[in-house]
C-alpha cells in the first residue's frame, strides 16, 4: 500500500467578528496537551492566527480521515477554550487593520525582514498531502508526469474566494497571494533528481532563498520524508472532502509511477499554457471549464470524469473508487468551499461565512 499523509493549516478568528485573532501558541500548546492530538501532530505556522495539524503516517483513506476528525477535535476544542474558533478556509475573509503577529522564530521573523508586506498577507491556508515514492528519482518523474493536473485538483479544492469582506471574483485567492513567492506556482520540468537538486541549489547559493521550506512550488520533493508532497489545495471545509482529494492525490501519483516503471513518454507541456491553467482554475474552480492535459478547454464536469477514468486503475488497487467516487458526485452537487462561501455571504452576510467555515468541536 503506497502510504500517505495529510497536513492542514487553519485559522483562528474571533466568533464575534471574524477577525483573525493572534492565540496560535495557547491553542497549540492546549490542543498538544489534551488526549485528542500529540505535541508534534499541531505544529506553528507563520503568523500567531494559524495553527497547523499533521496526521501519521497512513496507509488507508479511512485512516487519514479519522486522524483528521481527530485533530479537528483537537484544535477546535482548543480554540474554543481561548475563546477564538477554528476556520477551515483557505483565506481569511476580513483582515485587521494592522498586521497578525508572527511567530516568534528566527526563520519567520527573517522572512518578514525581507518581504514584510507579502507576510502580512500571507492569511491563507493550504491542504498538503504527501505520498510516499521509492526514491527522488521516482519522485522527480512524478512531478513532471502530474503536473497538468494541478489546475484541476486546485480547481476542485477552491474554498478562498473572499478577502477584506468582499469577493475577489476568484475561486482560490489563496492561489494568487501564494504565487507572488519567488518561487511559487506550478513546478518546472526536470531532467532526473541531480537536476532538481542543482536547480534547489542554486537558489540557495544566490542567496533568493533561506532554505529549502521556501520551496513553494504547488508540487514538489519533500525536503523531509520520502514523499512527494502535493500543496495545491486550499484547505476543505470539511474533512470528508480533504480524504477525497488526499484520495484522488495518491491515485495520481500511483499511476504516474506505473507510467514510469513501463517506461511511457513524459508529457511535453508548455510552461506558459500550464501556468495560464493554473490562473484560470484559481479564478473560475469548477463554475466553467477547465484546460485538460493535452490543452483542450472542457467543461469543469468532463474534467472530474476524465480525471477519475485516468486515475480508475490505482483507485481499485487500493480499494478507494467507491469511497472517491461518491464524494466527488457530492462535491458536483453541493459545490466547492468557494461556491458554498459565496451562497452564505450572499444569503447571511459575513456571520454566516463565520459560521460556514467554523469547524466546531463536539464537546456540549
Amino acid at each position: 500500500m503506497t502510504t500517505i499523509g495529510v497536513e492542514e493549516e487553519y485559522l483562528l478568528l474571533d466568533p464575534a467578528t471574524g477577525l483573525p485573532v493572534a492565540q496560535g501558541g495557547e491553542v497549540r500548546v492546549a490542543a498538544g496537551l489534551g488526549r485528542l492530538a500529540a505535541d508534534r501532530e499541531v505544529q506553528r505556522e507563520l503568523l500567531q492566527s494559524q495553527v497547523e495539524v499533521a496526521t501519521p503516517v497512513c496507509d488507508t483513506l479511512e485512516e487519514a480521515g479519522g486522524h483528521l476528525l481527530r485533530l479537528r477535535q483537537a484544535v477546535a476544542v482548543a480554540a474554543e477554550d481561548h475563546g477564538c474558533r477554528v476556520a477551515a478556509c483557505g483565506a481569511s475573509p476580513l483582515r485587521r487593520g494592522r498586521p497578525v503577529a508572527v511567530t516568534d522564530e528566527a526563520r519567520y521573523r527573517a522572512m518578514v525582514a525581507k518581504a514584510p508586506q507579502l507576510v502580512a498577507e500571507q492569511l491563507v491556508n493550504g491542504m498538503h498531502v504527501h505520498v510516499a515514492v521509492p526514491g527522488p528519482e521516482e519522485g522527480v518523474q512524478v512531478l513532471n508526469r502530474i503536473r497538468a493536473w494541478l489546475p484541476t485538483l486546485t480547481a476542485m479544492s477552491a474554498n478562498s474566494p473572499l478577502w477584506d469582506g468582499q469577493d475577489t471574483g476568484f475561486a482560490s485567492w489563496r492561489t494568487v497571494i501564494f504565487s507572488r513567492w519567488p518561487v511559487s506556482g506550478m513546478p518546472p520540468f526536470f531532467a532526473d533528481a541531480a537536476d532538481y537538486d542543482r536547480r534547489v541549489q542554486r537558489l540557495l547559493d544566490a542567496g533568493l532563498l533561506a532554505d529549502t521550506g521556501q520551496v513553494y512550488w504547488q508540487a514538489r520533493l519533500s525536503p523531509r520524508y520520502p514523499t512527494v508532497e502535493i500543496r495545491c489545495a486550499d484547505v476543505q471545509l470539511s474533512a470528508d472532502e480533504a480524504v477525497v482529494l488526499a484520495g484522488i492525490i495518491r491515485a495520481l501519483v500511483k499511476t504516474a509511477l506505473t507510467e514510469t516503471a513501463a517506461g511511457d513518454p513524459v508529457p511535453d507541456h508548455d510552461p506558459e499554457l500550464l501556468r495560464a491553467a493554473m490562473w484560470h482554475a484559481a479564478r473560475h474552480g469548477l463554475c466553467g471549464t477547465l484546460v485538460d492535459p493535452a490543452g483542450t478547454s472542457r467543461s469543469a464536469r468532463d474534467m472530474l470524469h476524465q480525471l477519475l477514468g485516468y486515475v480508475a486503475p490505482a483507485l481499485d488497487a487500493s480499494d478507494d473508487t467507491r469511497q472517491v467516487t461518491a464524494l466527488v458526485h457530492r462535491l458536483l452537487r453541493n459545490g466547492t468551499g468557494a461556491e458554498r462561501q459565496r451562497a452564505a455571504l450572499a444569503d447571511g452576510g459575513l456571520q454566516a461565512v463565520t459560521d460556514l467555515i467554523g469547524v466546531r468541536s463536539a464537546v456540549p
